[in-house]
């Protein structure tokens, strides 16, 4: 038997399946984890030697669906049950003082 062409004929049986949380078909059936992120760990799995590939995946990337948010409401000050303020009555005491300033 050679170890080459004839071999790799044999070889029909998938080891890895799609990640549930990276989709990557990384997810070793057998050995139940993810070769890509380490799931079902806890931690994402990430090397300094790969410093690319954190580059990838780190935040900003995806769609941040709370970071985004909590990101707005930090640059307001984390105000909660207030009622927003009126527009009206600004407008109504810029508009005479701008007449005025015309004539």
């Amino acid at each position: 038997m050679t170890k080459g062409t004839s071999s790799f004929g044999k070889r029909h049986n998938k080891t890895h399946t799609l990640c549930r949380r990276c989709g990557k078909s990384s997810f070793h059936i057998q050995k139940k984890v993810c070769g890509a992120c380490a799931y079902p760990s806890a931690r994402m799995r990430h090397y300094n030697w790969g410093k690319k590939a954190i580059r990838r995946h780190t935040t900003g990337t995806g769609r941040m669906s709370h970071i985004r948010k909590v990101h707005r409401r930090f640059r307001n000050g984390f105000r909660e049950g207030e009622e927003a303020k009126s527009m009206k009555a600004k407008k109504t005491t810029t508009a005479p003082a701008a007449a005025t300033a015309a004539q």
